[in-house]
């Protein structure tokens, strides 16, 4: 397993899934409640040091700090300044730090230590992860204070080395937590920003495929329309004609403009929701029927791929519109196996009427040295279901347990619904 897998596997573990979402749910409560969380930040830190500070103050041997004339007054007084600045950190973090920094340096020239202190720590982290990236270098004066005055004070206590030493390796500790949290949230931001793009770009992307599709099924649907209606017009004059000569011939001509006017307005149907003013001109070519998937398999057979197609049912006598779809539909698929499974492949296609359902079925054997098939669908996929949803069907398209790739399709031949009358 290669590192990109692992990690995916690791964030679709349902552990870290829940993580996640408490981590982001955290966030948005943070983002609308500010003053809830630094409120909360300011109580914590208050309770861990304000009990370990009023309990120890003890004078430690051979120093010059003494807690013993400090009153509980003026304990929590200085601890109240070191921390109560801590609820404006995110708003102003570099005047909280400058605060905290002044109470620290006050208690240390009086020869006193608190718990407390690592408020200063908390500063720091909060000038670096809130403050203005230009304003930074303020925070430097300081600081450099802290570690000059803190080494001094405590010398009795330990070398000034240590000291130093300490009060840098915390100090930058702080300031790199905070440096990686702001940097980490600015990725986020702009992961988060960068999907939204995408998604926005991948909707539409779907939309001008679609609408491209189902302008081309316009163009295509134009010439079945107008074949229809000229035959319609045609055999109304025919009839007008023979009415007086040989009436038994008008009384065809109208049972065959009541069947090809029923087709030509279940196409309509079909297509109202498609059609659009086009500005070329229309293709003068007869469009394919079920009756040329024969040679298209011919023509994918001169590129390589072994086909073998057959078919069950009676389907010369399909809906011209019908016949279309199905040749669209195998043309797409036959075309995918080409640039997917190459051209050492073996193709199955099968046609097959079953009732009022027309199952359509193109499955390649697949390749060794083939591409992958992608994951995501691409245009030639929108543009079969576009097709079979005029005809109320579905399309599938997916992995064959032998290896290759398949693809299912399923047409409605029920006529549609009409009524007698004009249509609405």
């Amino acid at each position: 397993m290669s590192h990109e897998d692992g990690a995916v596997a690791l964030i679709s573990h349902p552990v870290a899934a829940r993580l996640f979402q408490a981590g982001r749910r955290l966030r948005q409560w943070d983002t609308a409640h500010r003053w809830a969380w630094d409120t909360a930040l300011v109580l914590v830190l208050f309770g861990l040091f304000s009990g370990a500070d009023l309990s120890h103050q003890e004078r430690p041997p051979d120093t010059p700090f003494d807690f013993s004339h400090l009153s509980v007054r003026q304990v929590l007084l200085l601890q109240a300044a070191l921390v109560l600045p801590l609820w404006w950190r995110r708003r102003t973090p570099l005047p909280v730090l400058y605060a905290t920094v002044a109470v620290f340096l006050l208690q240390f020239s009086a020869g006193i230590i608190l718990r407390a202190d690592a408020a200063v720590l908390v500063a720091v982290y909060s000038v670096v992860r809130h403050g203005r990236i230009r304003r930074l270098w303020w925070a430097i004066p300081p600081l450099l204070a802290v570690f000059v005055v803190a080494p001094v004070r405590l010398a009795p206590l330990a070398s000034v080395w240590d000291v130093s030493f300490f009060i840098a390796t915390a100090g930058t500790a702080a300031a790199a937590l905070g440096f990686a949290v702001r940097v980490r949230g600015a990725q986020l931001a702009v992961l988060r920003d960068r999907a939204v793009r995408l998604e926005i770009e991948r909707d539409q992307r779907s939309r001008l495929a679609i609408a491209a599709e189902r302008s081309r099924v316009a163009r295509e649907m134009h010439d079945i329309i107008g074949h229809s209606l000229s035959v319609i017009v045609t055999l109304a004059d025919g009839g007008a004609y023979a009415a007086e000569t040989a009436p038994h011939r008008s009384k065809e001509a109208l049972g065959l403009i009541g069947d090809t006017g029923r087709r030509s307005l279940a196409d309509l149907r079909r297509m109202l929701g498609v059609l659009r003013e086009q500005t070329d001109e229309p293709s003068l070519q007869p469009q394919p029927g079920i009756a040329d998937i024969s040679l298209l398999c011919e023509r994918i057979r001169a590129a390589g791929p072994a086909v073998e197609y057959r078919s069950t049912g009676d389907l010369s006598t399909l809906d011209p519109g019908v016949q279309l779809a199905t040749y669209r539909i195998v043309q797409e698929a036959l075309t995918n196996t080409l640039k997917h499974a190459g051209p050492h492949t073996t193709v199955q296609l099968a046609l097959s009427v079953d009732g009022s359902k027309l199952r359509i079925l193109v499955r390649d054997s697949g390749s060794p040295g083939a591409v992958t098939r992608p994951s995501h669908e691409g245009h030639g996929l929108i543009g079969m279901r576009e097709r079979a949803a005029l005809y109320g069907g579905t399309v599938t398209a997916d992995p064959a347990s032998d290896g290759g790739w398949q693809v299912r399709a399923e047409l409605d031949l029920t006529p549609l619904p009409h009524s007698g009358g004009n249509p609405a």
